[in-house]
């Protein structure tokens, strides 16, 4: 059995790879490829059968799994945060990072990242596009608002049609007038494509295997939970069912406190905020609207500052609390009303 570590970039990958004989591992060859020589690098792992190959969760590695995996025995996606030897070395280089890469490979030591299957990897497409509209509006709005400011001529309806006829009213200068049209043309060009973003949204939700409408009906029934809501849990978790406990989960989304201790003194960290930043958004701006809607998660919220001394520790206690709320909906499939009352 070949072993073989890959250290991939943009526009090079270097391979070593690495065989075990009477128990000693030794470097059988190494290779460095051009990425786009991808006919090159198919017939390198053709000739290396059989073999495992191991490969960091970089942004761009999809690309390469889909072109040996069919060759391989094994595929292992090695989750770079946890594999910090290579990012601690003193001496580090393409051809060390796919060295150690081997080894470990070799040694099954490697720490595996989650490897999103093709629906989970478009739907995260969509929503992480969707979230990157609504940021671009909502920084458009911010910029029209500062202009209608310098003139003391901002309204809280600037951006209805009273207001957009209000905005052509004010006496601009040449240069403010000019930026603000611009400024109006990409709004309203986001705007459609925020739209056609949520129609694509409801398209991909329609065409949804069993699982995936069973969960967003379930999460449909929590409060103040809607469907962008939705969308950004179901696609940033992707399988929950990968999750054996509530602490995982909160791991997962960042959300878990760090804890220190030494001689005999313990102390609790700030939230480890791995994982999705999207994620941890979202249920944090839930938190906040179940905290104003709600008189169960305020009274909850309220224990939690009067305790911590800052509202915002307790909005991401609470943030945390609606995290693992949603996943005991998720596993056990049942509505929140259920949940609540068990909780």
């Amino acid at each position: 059995m070949n072993f073989i570590g890959v250290d991939l970039h943009k526009k090079t990958i270097s391979l070593c790879v690495m065989v075990v004989v009477d128990g000693k591992r030794k470097v059988a060859t190494r290779r460095r490829f051009d990425c786009r020589d991808t006919a090159g690098i198919r017939s390198f792992f053709e000739g290396q059968i059989p073999f495992q190959v191991v490969v960091e969760a970089t942004s761009n590695y999809e690309w390469f799994l889909q072109l040996v995996e069919d060759l391989a025995d094994r595929c292992v996606l090695a989750h770079p945060k946890k594999l910090r030897v290579i990012a601690e070395s003193t001496h580090k280089s393409d051809k060390i990072d796919a060295h150690i890469l081997a080894e470990f490979l070799a040694l099954d030591m490697i720490p595996e990242a989650y490897r999103p299957s093709p629906r989970i990897q478009q739907y995260r497409t969509l929503v992480r596009h969707r979230h990157w509209i609504q940021g671009r509006i909502t920084s458009l709005k911010c910029k029209l608002r500062h202009k209608a400011a310098r003139y003391n001529a901002d309204i809280a309806e600037l951006f209805t049609v009273k207001g957009q006829e209000h905005l052509a009213e004010i006496a601009m200068g040449t240069s403010d007038r000019y930026e603000t049209k611009n400024l109006l043309e990409q709004f309203e060009l986001h705007q459609r494509q925020l739209q056609d973003c949520d129609r694509q949204l409801r398209r991909f939700a329609k065409s949804a295997p069993l699982a995936e409408r069973e969960a967003r009906a379930v999460l449909d029934t929590m409060p103040e939970v809607g469907p962008v809501t939705i969308d950004v849990v179901l696609s940033e978790l992707g399988d929950w069912r990968r999750f054996r406990n509530a602490k995982q989960v909160v791991a997962y989304a960042g959300l878990d406190p760090g804890f220190r201790e030494s001689a005999g003194k313990a102390r609790q960290l700030k939230i480890s905020k791995e994982g999705s930043k999207l994620l941890r958004w979202a249920l944090i701006e839930t938190a906040w609207r179940l905290v104003t809607k709600l008189q169960y998660w305020r009274r909850m919220f309220e224990t939690l500052k009067k305790n911590t001394g800052s509202p915002k520790k307790a909005i991401v206690a609470v943030a945390r609390r609606v995290l693992c709320v949603m996943f005991a909906m998720l596993r056990d499939g049942r509505p929140y009303r259920m949940v609540a009352e068990a909780a």
